[in-house]
C-alpha cells in the first residue's frame, strides 16, 4: 500500500464520512473506507480502481460532482499543481476540513504552509516518512479556472511560430524542454500515415508533427489528464487538427501506426519509473506497421538501444547532443 494511504488509514477515524480522496494511489485504500472516493488524474490509477471499486473513481482535471464532506489531497510533485488543487477543494469546503498528506522528500513540510490561505493548520501525523496535516477552511476562496493558470510560449521553428499551451503539473511546464528541443530538429523523412506522439505532454510534438505531415493522421497520447487537456489547448491555439486521447501506456495507442514520436517519460512523483518508456520500446513493433517508424529522444545515461533492437532489430543513433540521443528504428 502506499504510505500516504497507510498514514491516512492511522487516522482512518477521521475519515469514515463522505471523503474525496484527490490523487488518489491505486491500491486499497477505498476498501477500508467504505464512504470514500477518489479523484485521479492518471489514467492507469484510474483504471485500475475501477476495476476494483466501480463507480467510486473520477478522472478529470476538475473537481468531479461527488457529494463529500471532506477532501484528502495527496500530495503531487509539481508545486504549481498542488496550488491549484488545494484552491479548488477549499472552494467546496467553507466550514470544513481539508487534509493534505504527502512524503517528506516530496515537499510536504513546505507544502503545508499553503492550508495558511485557508485558516490554522495543524499537523495530525508522521509516519512512514510522510505528514498528514488538517485545516479547516475558514476562509473558502473563489475557484481559480484551470484555463487562468495556463502559461503560454512560443516556439520559433523552420516552418513559422508555434504557440505551446503548458498546464499544471504538465512535464515542462511553461518552457522546452533540452530533449524535445533536439528532437525538433530531427523530424524530417517520417512515414506518411498515422503518427503518435507517445507521452504528448504539452503537445509540441504533436502539434509540430501535424502542422509539417497535414497529410497523416495524428494521434497524442498521455497518461495525465492534465496532458491531455493541455495538448488539445495547444492543438487549438495553432488551428491544428489531432486525436488527443487518455491512456496507460503503449496499449492504449491505436494500431497500425506509421510512426511512433517520442520523448517518453519516466519519472513519476518523486519516484523515478521507468516501466511505461520500456514497454513503449518493447512493445512497438506490435503498434508499427511494417515498415513503420519509431524515433526518440533519450537521456543519453538510459540504455534503451539494447531494447529497442530486441523489439525491432535495429536501432541506429541519428543524433547525439547536450545529454541526449536520438534513436531511429524500423520495423522489417
Amino acid at each position: 500500500m502506499d504510505p500516504r494511504s497507510e498514514v491516512l488509514l492511522r487516522q482512518a477515524d477521521l475519515f469514515q464520512g463522505p471523503l474525496l480522496i484527490a490523487g488518489a494511489a491505486a491500491d486499497g485504500l477505498l476498501g477500508q473506507l467504505p464512504q470514500a472516493q477518489a479523484w485521479t488524474w492518471h489514467a492507469g490509477d484510474h483504471g485500475w480502481l475501477q476495476q476494483r471499486f466501480a463507480g467510486r473513481s473520477h478522472f478529470g482535471v476538475d473537481v468531479p460532482e461527488a457529494a463529500f464532506d471532506a477532501a484528502v489531497l495527496c500530495l503531487p510533485k509539481s508545486r504549481e499543481l498542488a496550488v491549484y488543487l488545494l484552491n479548488a477543494l477549499a472552494a467546496l469546503l467553507a466550514g470544513r476540513s481539508l487534509y493534505l498528506v504527502g512524503e517528506k522528500r516530496g515537499g510536504i513540510e513546505g507544502a503545508a504552509k499553503l492550508l495558511q490561505a485557508f485558516g490554522k493548520p495543524r499537523k495530525l501525523d508522521s509516519a512512514r516518512h510522510c505528514q498528514l496535516w488538517q485545516v479547516t477552511v475558514d476562509h473558502a476562496p473563489e475557484a481559480t479556472p484551470l484555463d487562468s493558470l495556463a502559461q503560454r510560449f512560443e516556439l520559433a521553428l523552420d516552418d513559422g511560430p508555434l504557440q505551446v499551451i503548458s498546464l499544471p503539473g504538465v512535464f515542462s511546464h511553461g518552457r522546452l524542454d533540452r530533449g524535445t528541443a533536439l528532437l525538433l530538429q530531427h523530424l524530417e523523412h517520417l512515414p506518411v500515415g498515422h503518427v503518435l506522439d507517445f507521452g504528448c505532454g504539452a503537445g509540441v510534438l504533436g502539434a509540430t508533427l501535424k502542422r509539417r505531415y497535414p497529410q497523416s493522421q495524428v494521434t497524442l497520447l498521455d497518461v495525465d489528464a492534465f496532458a491531455v487537456a493541455a495538448s488539445r489547448l495547444t492543438l487549438a491555439a495553432n488551428g491544428l487538427q489531432g486525436e488527443v486521447i487518455s491512456g496507460d501506456g503503449i496499449d492504449a495507442a491505436p494500431d497500425e501506426l506509421s510512426a511512433i514520436v517520442s520523448n517518453p517519460p519516466f519519472h513519476t512523483g518523486v519516484h523515478t519509473d521507468y516501466q511505461a518508456s520500456e514497454n513503449l520500446l518493447l512493445k512497438s513493433a506490435k503498434k508499427l506497421v511494417k515498415g513503420g517508424e519509431m524515433r526518440i529522444v533519450a537521456n543519453s545515461f538510459l540504455r534503451y538501444q539494447p531494447l529497442i533492437q530486441q523489439a525491432l532489430g535495429n536501432c541506429e543513433t541519428r543524433a547525439e547532443g547536450d545529454g541526449f540521443r536520438i534513436y531511429r528504428a524500423i520495423r522489417g
